[in-house]
């Protein structure tokens, strides 16, 4: 199938200061993003507890925080309604709660007094633990980086493997710049998106590198952008259609998947976009 004629070049590099204009607003402001607010590091990394309670009837969500609010041990908790207003999930970051003991029932006691409910997941890591699934992470995402730019050095040259990591770089900085700007809650899902909008966006570049390679050894006249430009029209149709299927995909997630997932799907759908 094909929604752009392969024998037709379209002028992409016409547009390229504007468009380079626009990524760099967009990287920089993600930079900025990152270093003043941060990131909203989810239990995964920080250490601590997830309890996840189903109620009866509505979740009386400012009871269940005066009664948290009761005890020392819970007065950091955060309280968010969790896809329906009868679930909540109770968050409670770097607990004094030894690991040891049983949280779930602590949790039950304190609330017994604010309804009928059930604990539906109890999670729990230690903030050793944490530390050390962000420092992984990290070096997870450092790793995936410089195995794609050993591959593309052997694959190709080493400029196209220079411009193939900053496009990748690119890429990840704005994505994770959105998760910041959205105070997406960071966590292990979100590292996976991630590493998966790397492969994504690695193979896309690829496809077109390859592409204007074998451009470059067929060509008498050597001009670039005339290379460019014939190399990613002749692979629009593909990529169109792989972002495409693949967007459709992701936005249904997003929009009718559970709140387990949002975090996940979201990262997947501004990764794609970008």
């Amino acid at each position: 199938m094909e929604f752009f004629k392969s024998d037709k070049v379209y002028d992409f590099m016409k547009y390229r200061i504007p468009f380079l204009g626009l990524s760099l607003f967009l990287f920089v402001s993600s930079l900025v993003l990152i270093s003043t607010k941060g990131l909203n590091f989810g239990i995964d990394f920080v250490g601590g507890s997830i309890i996840q309670v189903k109620y009866e009837q509505e979740a009386p969500i400012n009871s269940i925080r005066e009664e948290l609010s009761k005890h020392e041990a819970f007065k950091s908790a955060v309280v968010t309604e969790f896809g329906s207003s009868d679930e909540v999930v109770i968050k409670i970051t770097n607990t004094s709660t030894e690991l040891g003991s049983d949280i779930g029932d602590q949790i039950s006691s304190v609330l017994k007094t604010t309804g009928t409910f059930e604990l539906r997941r109890v999670d729990m890591v230690g903030p050793k633990v944490g530390d050390e699934l962000r420092e992984k992470g990290v070096i997870a995402l450092v790793l995936a980086l410089s195995v794609i730019l050993i591959y593309v050095s052997y694959r190709f040259e080493w400029r196209f493997a220079v411009s193939s990591i900053l496009a990748l770089i690119h890429d990840l900085v704005i994505a994770i710049g959105a998760i910041s700007l959205f105070s997406v809650e960071v966590n292990l899902d979100i590292l996976a998106a991630l590493l998966t909008v790397l492969g994504y966006s690695i193979n896309d570049t690829i496809i077109v590198f390859d592409r204007v390679r074998e451009k470059i050894a067929q060509s008498n006249s050597g001009e670039l952008i005339e290379i460019i430009n014939d190399s990613v029209s002749n692979t629009l149709s593909r990529t169109t259609l792989t972002s495409f299927t693949t967007l459709l995909v992701v936005i249904t997630l997003y929009i009718f998947g559970s709140e387990i997932i949002s975090g996940f799907s979201f990262t997947l759908l501004v990764g794609i976009v970008v």
